[in-house]
């Protein structure tokens, strides 16, 4: 049993979707499990649909139904005009049908939770992907099963970043899942015991492709990416990325605590349990060896690993009286972080003074700091951005601070953290 994520970017259009194709035909296809992220920028598409629907509904409408658009013509691209013309053919069919049903949902839902209705949306990207990617393989000879993950991956109610219920899911998949035929099944979703919709945390299809692997002894995961593989930097904001050949799964577990973007934090974790093998490859060159992540390996090369967060925030605390900063506040402190859902990422104190440079998922900074200055003497810069080096040396540093602000610096043996102002 083999397991391959492949990501948005890889599915955009028409062209993506064949390629998705081309790709199963050339390194094979048998006892997969297929797991496909929303296609395109649709997850972006369909927050901006939620905008509407709290903020400005007579937009509402125009917003999904350009949304409905760009999967129409990326259909219409797969399926010949004569399939295009025939309402009947079940491609067509099966997309509209997830269209009315999630405008049935806007008209209905009486829930002013952000949150949830989130969940109820933004799983339809999904949804609508794989259909047309389960479509058009049936349609080239590339017979396969369509599963609705929401069936077999439970959860908590923890809307937009749920918890597994790791017992029900593997009975779910252990008592519903055919191995003997290609199945397709989507990313980042899950249903809570309401069968409610459920989404893993943002960029959780590589998760979602790990919890299927560790249910069913899968021998291995490939990440399909746009990239060679794992860089030991983000080519977009740094010049001559490397390619990594091999990481351990302790090193790929900390360069993903750290904000990677290639792996999802949850992602190792289950992977690592059972001793499976991760692989991020091309799907443009998907005979290329790529990068492996497994047990036993070193870093290879050994060369400093960059990841940078932008639109941090940095909120740095003193108590009101010049008392010492000790257990007991620092407990409070992170009481509140936990209340408020911040995610921490940088955590320095003194004898005074305490600083936590964090990311506000959840939009709730405002009311994070207007508890915070109850009781200590606050400052918060926005907009900042948070860099973490891996085997860093001075050249590495140099990099990152030459032409900033630098607002926070922290060291320890292997790591250097860096906050700085946006410039």
């Amino acid at each position: 049993m083999q397991v391959f994520k492949f990501g948005g970017a890889s599915v955009k259009d028409a062209d993506g979707v064949k390629n998705l194709a081309s790709v199963l035909k050339k390194v094979g296809y048998k006892n997969t499990l297929v797991v496909v992220s929303a296609m395109g920028k649709t997850t972006n598409a369909l927050e901006g649909v939620i905008k509407n629907y709290f903020e400005n509904k007579s937009e509402l409408q125009s917003a999904l139904q350009e949304v409905k658009k760009y999967h129409n013509e990326i259909l219409f691209d797969l399926f010949d005009s004569d399939s295009y013309q025939n309402e009947n053919h079940p491609s067509f069919k099966k997309v509209a049908a997830f269209f009315d049903e999630l405008s049935r949902f806007f008209k209905t839902n009486k829930s002013p939770d952000y949150n949830y209705v989130y969940d109820q949306t933004i799983g339809y990207g999904e949804l609508v992907s794989t259909t047309i990617i389960s479509e058009y393989l049936n349609s080239i000879g590339i017979k396969n099963n369509w599963i609705d993950v929401r069936n077999q991956i439970k959860t908590d109610s923890y809307y937009r970043r749920a918890n597994v219920n790791w017992s029900d899911t593997k009975r779910l998949i252990e008592s519903n899942f055919n191995t003997s035929v290609l199945n397709i099944t989507q990313g980042f979703l899950g249903s809570d015991a309401n069968n409610f919709t459920t989404t893993l945390g943002r960029e959780g299809s590589d998760y979602t492709a790990a919890i299927y692997a560790y249910c069913l002894n899968a021998e291995c995961v490939t990440i399909w990416k746009d990239v060679s593989g794992v860089l030991n930097a983000d080519p977009r904001y740094f010049e001559n990325a490397q390619l990594l050949n091999n990481i351990s799964y302790r090193e790929a577990i900390e360069l993903a605590f750290y904000g990677a973007s290639v792996i999802h934090p949850k992602t190792l974790q289950p992977l690592q349990r059972k001793e499976i093998p991760l692989y991020v490859k091309s799907f443009l060159n998907p005979e290329l060896p790529g990068t492996k992540i497994g047990k036993n390996v070193t870093l290879d090369p050994m060369v400093p690993c960059f990841i940078v967060k932008k639109n941090q925030a940095l909120i740095s605390l003193s108590s009101l009286d010049f008392s010492y900063i000790v257990e007991e506040n620092i407990s409070e402190i992170f009481n509140l972080l936990h209340l408020y859902k911040m995610k921490v990422d940088v955590i320095q104190n003194s004898a005074i003074s305490f600083s936590v440079c964090i990311d506000n998922i959840y939009n709730n900074l405002d009311k994070l700091l207007h508890h915070l200055k109850a009781k200590f003497k606050v400052t918060c810069i926005e907009n900042v951005s948070l860099y973490t080096i891996r085997h860093y040396d001075q050249n590495a540093i140099n990099q990152i601070e030459t032409g900033k602000t630098v607002l926070l610096k922290q060291l320890t043996q292997e790591t250097v953290q860096v906050v700085t102002s946006s410039n």
